[in-house]
This record gives structure tokens, sequence and C-alpha cells, in this order.
């Protein structure tokens, strides 16, 4: 355990010259270096605090033993009373503190953009990406969470063909990160007269909402067109050059909104979606190069990925991942997705033990 402390020690010295840059005044009159520094402040703060409470139970071990070795007995009760107490104490935190080390996400604290688009199946595959969109609103209001749709494009038949929206909170990267790839159901659809049932798909993307503090875009990099806005949407867009398409001209990451009242709403929606796209395409490219691509990441993240089954007849969800099936099908479809996001966490974090190891 000499390791661990050699770690925490560091971490602590770590934190406190974090702690003394965050009072320099070239800092504090930086937004983009104060808030890059107190996230680190944050993630690093369980750590120490663990750390120094492991410290004041060394030295409260350290004393007892030495006055077990008194003449007095009731000195030696008083301090094996103590022993009795602090041993477990520090073996349950040294274990707490195991997990603090896994290497986090530098990601987990932020809010995400997630696109649900529907996928095989027709409109049954539109449908299906409605029913995913209600199943993490659900889950996001249990969380406490705020949505909000940036771009819908709702289907005839119900559902939508493409819905983007953000989600804001606590932790939320940190929780939905898993949720991209390909969600396939199997069900007997409305318009199934025989009673067959049909496998449709829907694809999701979660990426990490970027702030301006997290990747600096040049404008000089941006191309930003306004045009009048086409379908639905009502004919308030529809008479003026409300929306708006930014190209990121290094990349060629190409995104348009119209869904806004105005020009200027669907431009801040616009720039909120490319900074998310060019920050999670930066950071792939970052990876690659440097060969840094997780073993210990659970699936690819890629929307192509088959992750998960929804089997309605048989009330069961598989995420084929990590094995794992639920027969309550419809409470996971009503948000209550705890247990399968709890499965994929655990798996991670067991991955990245084994690498650390």
């Amino acid at each position: 355990m000499d390791a661990v402390r050699t770690k925490l020690a560091e971490l602590q010295k770590q934190y406190d010259e974090i702690s003394e840059s965050l009072m320099q005044e070239d800092v504090v009159t930086n937004p983009r270096e104060l808030t890059r520094l107190s996230r680190e402040q944050a993630r690093l703060q369980g750590t120490v605090d663990a750390w120094r409470k492991l410290q004041e139970l060394d030295s409260r071990i350290e004393e007892a033993q030495t006055l077990m070795e008194e003449s007095d007995p009731e000195i030696r009760e008083m301090a094996e009373v103590e022993m009795e107490e602090c041993v477990p104490e520090r073996e349950a935190l040294l274990e707490h503190i195991q997990h603090l080390l896994i290497p986090r996400d530098p990601d987990d604290s932020h809010d995400v953009i997630m696109e649900i688009r529907g996928g095989a199946g027709g409109d049954e595959g539109n449908i299906f990406a409605g029913d995913l969109y209600r199943m993490y609103t659900k889950y996001a209001e249990s969380k406490g969470w705020k949505i909000q749709v940036m771009e819908a494009s709702p289907s005839e038949a119900g559902g939508f063909s493409q819905i983007i929206f953000s989600v804001k909170g606590t932790d939320v990267y940190h929780d939905l990160k898993f949720e991209s790839g390909a969600h396939r159901v199997q069900r007997v659809p409305k318009t199934e007269t025989q009673g067959r049932i049909h496998t449709s798909t829907a694809t999701v993307l979660c990426q990490p909402e970027a702030e301006e503090a997290d990747i600096e875009i040049d404008p000089k990099d941006l191309t930003i067109e306004t045009h009048r806005a086409s379908g639905a949407g009502g004919q308030h867009i529809n008479k003026t050059d409300s929306a708006v398409r930014i190209v990121h001209i290094p990349t060629g990451i190409t995104v348009n909104c119209q869904e806004g009242r105005s020009q200027i709403e669907n431009r801040e929606t616009a720039m909120r979606l490319i900074r998310a796209r060019v920050y999670e395409e930066l950071k792939r490219r970052k990876d690659e190069e440097e060969g840094a691509i997780r073993r210990a990441k659970i699936g690819t993240g890629d929307r192509s990925e088959k992750i998960r089954t929804y089997n309605y007849p048989q009330n069961r969800v598989t995420d084929h991942r990590i094995g794992l099936t639920i027969t309550q099908l419809d409470r996971i479809m009503e948000g209550r997705l705890d247990d399968v996001i709890a499965g994929l966490q655990a798996a991670e974090e067991q991955e990245k033990l084994k690498e650390a190891s």
C-alpha cells in the first residue's frame, strides 16, 4: 500500500498547486483557465479528502499501537478498543481509495447532446426512435436533469426520423456515454395485421457538450450561411432566412439548424452542435495518433455498433456488450435505466482495474 500513499501524496501536492494557482490574478481574469482549474480541483477533491482521512487513521493506529505497550491495563484496553475501531475503518477506506484512483473520463462531468435517428424498418424505426426519446426523457426527469430539444424531424406515422436534444445536469455524460450505438426492437407493429414480429432499429449518438473552456474554435475556420427553413416548422420560420448552416472547414463537419424561431436562436444552437462535434472529432484523432484508444472502453461508441435489443413479446432487454439481460422491459421504457447503466459502469470499472494492475 506504500504505492497508494505515494500516489495520494502526489495528488495532494497537485491539488495544493491548483489551489494556489486559483488565487493568481492572471488566472482569476482568464475565464477559460479558471474554469479548467476549478474543474480539475473539483475532480481531485474526493481523493484528497480520503487521503486526509487515511492519514488521520494511520496516526490514530500508530498511537494506539504505542499505547498497547504500556504497563497500565486500562490504557492497553483503551488502545485495543481504538484499534478495533480504526483498523476496519482504514481497510474500508483503502478499498474506497482504490476505486477513486481509477482514471476518470475527463468528460464525465459534461452535459451531453444526443441524437436519435430512425433506422431500419421504415415507420416502425421512426416510432421506436420516439420511444427511445421518451425513455431518455423519463430517465432525465428521475435524475433531475433538464432536456432541451435542439432539432426535430417528426415522422408522419409517429416518432421521429431524427431528433437532437441536450441533457443538462450533474455527471450526465458519466451516465449516458454508453448509449451510443444501434438499438434494435422486436415487436408486432401496429400496422401488422398477421401478428408477425418485426425487427427494426434506431441509432443513438451521445456526445459530451463542449464548453468554450474545452475547445477554442477559430471563427476563420467556420463558414456560416443563412437560408430559408424547409419542411415542417411553422410559417413564421419559412418567410425569412432564419435557418443557419455552419461548416467547420478543417474537419468538414456540418450542422444545420432551423427549429428555432429566429436566426439568433438557430445560430446559437448550431454553434453548440458544431462545438460538441468538433471537440469529439479532435479528441478521437488525438487518441488515434497517441495509440491511446482505451481497451477498457465498453463498446466502440460508434453509431453502427449493435448494443441493445428490446424484445417486447418477452418483456426483455439485452445489452450485448456485457451480456446483461433484464426481463423488465416495460420498466426500462419508462426510464428506469439504472440497472442497465450501473452494469455498464461496473464493467468499465473492472476493465480499468485490470489495465491498472
